[in-house]
């Protein structure tokens, strides 16, 4: 549905439904437990923000559409779109792909002293899983996120939290957690962005060696 494609990808990019703007919803509702959306609907206007507040946000998200995407769709040539469809194809596949060898196979693997291999592609389709390291009989999981910036690093951690099912059946199924490792450029070398990671991938593992 084109509207919902519009809305959905606008409020995302103006970060208009990010918590400092309409709170901890998840948390909320476990607070609420509500029976019915109508009794859901009434906490959140009680506890979490008035609906004027949603009301304004809408108007908001609607200027941001009329008026920003607006202006740079009007700006945006034929060129523009035959150079993003070739860099996004070769150049930011081939950056992503050089991405994972460097942090998995060059830094991850060395600090860690273990064998990381690529997952296969149903690990992929139903976990979210793009390497896997062994231990005895069950396995860690990794998901490797390369970073255009560190504003990008946000839409990261929201799309982490999307995840976050298909790695509990992950670690239900395979015994271990699922990490993810986010990597950004450092004066034109690829680095672990949350190098806190790595002491938590260690713990997994010597978890699951005990």
């Amino acid at each position: 549905m084109p509207k919902e494609w519009i809305l959905n990808s606008a409020t995302n990019r103006f970060q208009l439904n990010f918590s400092r703007n309409v709170g901890r919803v998840a948390e909320e509702i476990r607070k609420c437990a509500p029976r019915s959306e109508h009794e859901w609907e009434e906490y959140y206007y009680k506890n979490v923000k008035p609906k004027e507040h949603l009301v304004d946000l809408g108007r908001k998200l609607y200027v941001k559409i009329t008026e920003v995407l607006e202006a740079e769709i009007a700006d945006i040539t034929e060129d523009d779109c035959i150079n993003y469809i070739i860099d996004l194809v070769i150049n930011r596949t081939f950056d992503g792909y050089t991405t994972e060898r460097q942090t998995i196979y060059g830094q991850l693997q060395d600090i860690l002293n273990v064998k990381i291999e690529p997952a296969p592609d149903l690990w992929d389709r139903l976990y979210n899983v793009d390497f896997y390291i062994k231990v005895n009989d069950k396995f860690v999981g990794l998901q490797i996120k390369p970073a255009y910036g560190v504003s990008h690093i946000p839409e990261i951690f929201k799309e982490r939290g999307l995840q976050e099912k298909t790695h509990e059946r992950f670690r239900t199924k395979h015994g271990g957690r699922v990490f993810y490792v986010i990597t950004i450029k450092d004066n034109g070398k690829k680095v672990i962005y949350n190098t806190e990671v790595i002491d938590e991938i260690k713990n997994e593992i010597r978890r699951l060696s005990s």
